[in-house]
């Protein structure tokens, strides 16, 4: 069980950890290919686009958006004939196979009817239209990539026939690891050498075709415990494709990672070839720990922490941390509501017998106030937390997390055995970092 830390005055964030509605929203959108964005927006908003560009590594020039920017005037007015005319000339000028539509929060004050609009200029325009309001006032981050998911249900032709062992990922980029195409990676070569096909991932550099096929796949797996699940379960209703591995942790550490290739295994009938990469890996990550880390994991025995994650890392992380490296989490900070995932997080906490202080939709405020009044020793966090720490004289901190200032020339995942590595290394150069002085006055070594 868990104790849920409450705060007096807190329903309005000034702190907000998480982005917005149209942030999630887009970065579904991000990752489809043939397709372009009307934005229907003050210009500001499109930066909010391009961010979730980035989010996928998408190039500038196969980037199409456009923006109707809005002034005071089409907000008070009213811009329905700016939108038509922009997406005319979207039409023309990107000839994609699909325009999304997107309203902001301008659009929901207008009272703009975009689906409405789309529906009468359809006629008029060759790409298909899917209108989609995704303004800031209608959720968080992962909010919008429910609301982006669900947009891609007109795209998804329902199949009577499935291929066998064959799978949809679902929502890989709701993962605070700073280079989660890393984990991408791991699932999908993981999956092909015990035989399963990946039929579509949902989305990341997905192909309208992809999509289309996606209806095929005779199972979905989600990778994350913070958005997706309501997608995953209306696949489940609609296309007849069950979702796997939901109520489990994911691929993080060694306990973890094996328990989750097992739930694989035994779905697909190749327990074999499942125990095969679980040795391998076990072998790997302990002989490289052997040489290099034994001196190491002695130090962090004991060590009470917290984690500052999403539920996608923490929830795994939290075992890896308290069974393999044998710290005390005392406390959790979840940056969404696990809404979802509650019942796992409590079927874990119960199956260590631990019972930390845990924290929902943790803004900036809730999370220093917790570590204020919290007694540990360390933080696993990002570059926010790294800073709080910093000023409540906390003396570990582990900046593993989005927004990172860790620089990542090369992607490096947290899944899976040579994950655990990664993470592992991260943590050891961040501990022995804390521990060099800051105070060395050079000027008596000259």
């Amino acid at each position: 069980m868990y104790d849920e830390l409450k705060f007096d005055n807190c329903n309005h964030s000034k702190d907000p950890m998480v982005g917005c509605a149209l942030e999630g929203a887009t970065g579904v959108l991000a990752g489809i290919k043939d397709i372009s964005i009307v934005i229907h927006s003050p210009q500001g908003c499109s930066s909010t686009v391009s961010a979730a560009y980035d989010v996928h590594e998408i190039d500038f020039t196969k980037r199409k958006v456009a923006c109707t920017r809005l002034f005071e005037t089409d907000v008070v007015m009213g811009a329905s004939s700016k939108l038509k005319n922009l997406i005319k000339e979207a039409d023309s000028k990107f000839k994609t196979r699909a325009i999304f539509v997107v309203g902001t929060c301008a659009a929901d004050i207008i009272g703009e009817d975009i689906k409405g609009l789309c529906r009468n200029i359809q006629p008029q325009i060759n790409a298909k239209l899917i209108p989609l309001m995704a303004g800031g006032f209608r959720g968080n981050l992962y909010d919008g990539i429910e609301l982006g998911l669900n947009a891609l249900f007109p795209f998804i032709r329902r199949q009577e026939e499935k291929i066998p062992d064959s799978v949809n990922l679902i929502a890989p980029q709701a993962n605070l690891n700073p280079t989660w195409w890393a984990d991408l990676k791991w699932v999908r070569e993981t999956l092909e050498k015990i035989g399963i096909k990946v039929q579509a991932v949902l989305p990341h550099d997905t192909s309208l075709e992809e999509l289309d096929n996606a209806g095929l796949a005779s199972a979905n797996i989600l990778l994350s415990h913070d958005a997706g699940y309501k997608f995953g379960l209306k696949m489940q209703e609609v296309h007849y494709i069950p979702l796997i591995l939901s109520d489990i942790p994911l691929p993080i550490g060694l306990k973890n990672t094996a328990r989750w290739l097992r739930a694989v295994g035994n779905y697909f009938g190749v327990e074999e070839k499942v125990e095969a990469i679980i040795k391998d890996g076990e072998d790997m990550a302990i002989d490289v720990l052997r040489r290099r880390g034994l001196m190491m994991i002695p130090r962090y025995r004991n060590c009470r922490v917290a984690i500052s994650a999403d539920a996608t890392i923490g929830i795994g992380l939290t075992r890896m941390l308290f069974e393999e490296l044998e710290m005390i989490p005392e406390l959790l900070l979840f940056r969404s509501p696990v809404s979802d995932s509650q019942m796992l997080l409590e079927n874990e906490l119960n199956d260590m017998g631990i019972s930390p202080k845990v924290v929902f939709s943790a803004d900036g405020y809730q999370i220093k106030q917790s570590l204020s009044e919290s007694c540990v020793d360390a933080v696993f966090g990002s570059s926010w937390e790294y800073y709080l720490a910093e000023e409540l004289g906390i003396k570990f901190v582990f900046d593993v997390f989005n927004p990172t200032n860790r620089q990542n020339y090369l992607n490096r995942a947290y899944f899976g055995y040579e994950g655990m590595l990664n993470f592992l290394e991260n943590v050891a150069n961040d501990w022995e970092m804390a521990l060099r002085s800051k105070h060395i006055n050079w000027e008596e070594y000259l």
